[in-house]
């Protein structure tokens, strides 16, 4: 066969199939602790009698209001830079009940987006829980549970948390899990509080055991705030996390978020000291250069200027609902944080004419 035919065959097989081109698809998963999203009514079986009208934060319709438009605003805009939508899998924390969260997820900055959610109660003291909202027109949720996390405290009586939120589910028809966390606080000091946050990341190891256990390659993204940096015991210890890919071994856990947080990069600040408590990690299985479908990206701390307090004693600050004492209307003390994953698209283009 001569040169000419074997052209001639290159180009009829080009007309006959077309051309074939690369795209790709980004999802953002993202997780915010909106910082004590309470509605204005008192409830008798939880902590929740300063977020009332009558109690010491006079929180009243509008200020609640406020605060759901605040939320709801940020949550609208995370990645929107990269994606020109809202993100696909929110995360969030400190959220009273169910009924804020549709509150949430109804207001107008949220509604077109078509979030569901999940959602259980917390035996939480204060009442607070964590919750996942997810986009159904992207998501699929297959199996969800609720797990909690049984503290004792130094006088032998139980030590109310938050459960960890595991979610199952097709994204874009690919089995993801998510883990929805927030860990005991640093209450009483980092090294006192520190055992109730390595129990909170043995029961996170627990999980991410049993859904390998079932598929070795399974894709799961656990976010949360954990009132841990990357860096600590809780994180290299426990639960093995990496902040290098190369360093990765199968099964193993990557964290994005120590790069950002050794760069000096945080989510939330005190006594002027930048902490990385809001994080996103994973499996290998998203990196992975032998997997389909979602990879990992990129990572990053949404902190644009509206959400950085511009004056005062906490200049520079996330711009918080309440600081000192007194309430400021702003949004959160925590920035959101979040992730974007790739998924390569091959389609086929009909050639021009001229060909």
């Amino acid at each position: 066969m001569n040169f000419r035919i074997t052209t001639f065959l290159l180009l009829f097989a080009l007309i006959a199939h077309g051309q074939e081109s690369s795209s790709y698809r980004i999802r953002t998963i993202a997780f915010y602790n909106v910082e004590n999203l309470f509605d204005t009514t008192n409830d008798s079986l939880i902590f929740d009698d300063d977020r009332t009208p009558e109690g010491k934060d006079n929180w009243t319709s509008e200020r609640y209001n406020k605060k759901l438009n605040n939320s709801s605003k940020v949550i609208s805009e995370i990645g929107f830079g990269r994606t020109n939508s809202s993100p696909d899998i929110v995360g969030i924390c400190e959220v009273e009940n169910l009924v804020v969260i549709e509150d949430l997820i109804n207001h107008h900055n949220l509604k077109s987006k078509g979030y569901g959610v999940v959602h259980y109660d917390s035996p939480d003291e204060r009442g607070i829980d964590v919750a996942l909202l997810y986009k159904k027109s992207v998501f699929l949720p297959t199996s969800y549970a609720s797990h909690r996390l049984l503290l004792i405290d130094d006088e032998d009586e139980r030590n109310y948390t938050r459960d960890q939120l595991v979610v199952g589910g097709m994204l874009d028809a690919e089995q993801f899990y998510f883990i929805v966390n927030h860990w005991p606080s640093r209450s009483g000091g980092e090294a006192r509080s520190r055992p109730n946050r390595i129990a909170a990341a043995k029961l996170n190891k627990r999980i991410i055991d049993s859904i390998q256990r079932l598929d070795f390659q399974a894709k799961i993204i656990s976010m949360g705030d954990f009132n841990d940096d990357p860096t600590n015991d809780s994180f290299k210890k426990i639960l093995k996390t990496k902040g290098k890919v190369n360093h990765l071994e199968d099964g193993e856990l990557y964290n994005p978020m120590e790069k950002l947080y050794r760069k000096g990069i945080g989510s939330l600040a005190y006594r002027d000291k930048w902490n990385l408590f809001d994080q996103i990690f994973f499996t290998k299985a998203l990196i992975d250069d032998k997997t389909k479908g979602y990879r990992f990206w990129k990572a990053g701390v949404f902190n644009p200027k509206y959400l950085i307090t511009k004056k005062g004693k906490y200049k520079g600050y996330p711009y918080r609902t309440y600081a000192g004492g007194s309430y400021a209307g702003g949004y959160s003390d925590h920035f959101p944080v979040y992730i974007h994953l790739l998924k390569k698209e091959t389609k086929k283009t009909p050639l021009k004419e001229g060909y």
